[in-house]
């Protein structure tokens, strides 16, 4: 889809931003496990949750844009998935766990993380893609990794890092084993944060 604007250079961090984004990423799970520490011991600082602030932090870290970053719910009641973050999907719609379309819905269900570095050529559902809003580009997701996460050995939510744009260059450079490790890194402490914001 195109809309009306030129391309922009495909991103390509330098080495100094890999350092500053691999040391920014272990200060950031220490953070999240600081957060998920504080829910054990019923402190204040872990009533309000800024999860968007987090998800922000996130996509520093790992060089990608906020509306690239995408932390879902597992609603086991409803057997759906829901946004939690970007803010602007969290009133949109739901993901049924059985859809054979949507990337997250597998990796809930296989409970396995996955690297995709040709997502626009492979079918799946795109009605979150398209959503423009304030804080979403609306751009075609090119490149994605998609990992569960887990509190107690159950799957209970996922989180997903893309990279967008008109195509596979404009959107960056492909996602790494290296960025994969990152990811699940994080989502370790994110297991408890997630479980104690779905509330169920």
């Amino acid at each position: 889809m195109f809309y009306g604007h030129c391309g922009r250079a495909p991103r390509e961090p330098s080495l100094q931003t890999d350092r500053q984004n691999l040391n920014m990423g272990t200060s950031l799970v220490n953070e999240l496990q600081r957060l998920a520490d504080a829910l054990d011991r019923e402190s204040p600082a872990a009533s309000e949750i800024p999860l968007a602030a987090m998800a922000e932090k996130i996509a520093k870290s790992l060089g990608v844009k906020n509306d690239e970053v995408a932390i879902l719910g597992v609603s086991t009641r409803w057997r759906h998935l829901h946004f939690l973050v970007p803010q602007a999907l969290k009133n949109v719609g739901f993901i049924p766990l059985t859809s054979n379309s949507a990337l997250a819905a597998r990796t809930v269900r296989e409970s396995r993380p996955e690297i995709n570095n040709n997502f626009s050529m492979v079918r799946h559902a795109t009605v979150f893609e398209g959503i423009k809003a304030p804080t979403t580009t609306g751009e075609t997701i090119q490149k994605i990794i998609s990992a569960p996460i887990l509190y107690e050995g159950k799957v209970i939510g996922v989180m997903q890092v893309s990279r967008k744009g008109h195509s596979p260059t404009e959107a960056g450079l492909d996602f790494t084993a290296d960025d994969l490790g990152k990811v699940l890194a994080l989502c370790k402490p994110l297991g408890k944060l997630v479980k104690h914001l779905a509330g169920e």
